[in-house]
């Protein structure tokens, strides 16, 4: 298997402060073998526990991290806790923090990871949403605990199935409709009678409803690029890659 390469991460791209450090993993430099190849970050899929740690250590060797992340047990909700209050998987679905030093992260295989910051480098957070978390309510249930004006925070969607690829049934467009008429724009008809559904522009959606005009990202489908992602719905037993945000020690 081979290193972890700082290229092999994926680096936001946009305006964050500098104070602000943020990365996306992809499956490569890891020591996970099939179907987990290769770096495989969740401990809860089936992969052996020696390769999670090493692939963890490999991945806070490479990006710098200044702590062990807040590892969260996700459930497809809406609850957000402070990252610093986390010292061992804890049932969330995001994680936030203005202390320095303290990584919030997520993990992903075709759900979308979101990340937040402030213009001024004071807060930070990182959103598991898939679907259910974003019908739900979790981006807003985030915002609101960074307490700042929607004009003032930055978000960036991380990599997720794309809108080509998630096929979803009539109950999840008809639970997006209910909350939103204008949701309409981001379902249109499956060659299979279903509806393909567009995450991104769900959350983009949301995202601007909440007033924010800062929103970057959302180019990539973790379902059609299985060299560099793993993807839940293109494989079933899988790994899962990580996206994290934390604030630089100064």
């Amino acid at each position: 298997m081979s290193e972890l390469r700082p290229e092999m991460l994926i680096v936001p791209d946009w305006p964050a402060p500098v104070a602000v450090r943020a990365v996306s993993t992809t499956r490569l430099g890891g020591v996970s073998l099939p179907p987990y190849a290769e770096l495989n970050l969740a401990g809860h899929v089936g992969d052996q526990p020696e390769h999670v740690a090493e692939n963890r250590r490999r991945l806070a060797w490479t990006a710098g991290l200044p702590a062990e992340p807040a590892w969260l047990d996700q459930v497809h909700g809406t609850v957000v806790v402070a990252a610093e209050t986390v010292s061992s998987p804890i049932a969330a679905d995001a994680a936030w923090t203005s202390q320095p030093g303290r990584p919030c992260v997520v993990m992903t295989a075709d759900c979308l990871p979101v990340l937040f910051c402030d213009r001024s480098g004071t807060v930070v957070a990182a959103v598991h949403a898939g679907w259910r978390g974003l019908a739900g309510g979790v981006i807003a249930a985030t915002v609101k605990q960074l307490g700042k004006t929607p004009a003032e925070l930055l978000a960036w969607l991380g990599p997720a199935i794309g809108p080509t690829a998630f096929e979803v049934g009539e109950e999840v467009r008809a639970a997006f409709l209910a909350l939103d008429a204008g949701n309409v724009a981001d379902f249109r008809p499956s060659p299979a009678g279903r509806w393909l559904a567009d995450l991104y522009g769900l959350a983009r959606r949301q995202l601007q409803g909440l007033g924010m005009t800062a929103i970057y990202g959302g180019d990539y489908c973790t379902f059609s690029d299985p060299a560099r992602f793993f993807s839940y719905r293109r494989e079933q037993q899988t790994g899962r890659i990580a996206s994290l945000i934390w604030l630089e020690k100064v």
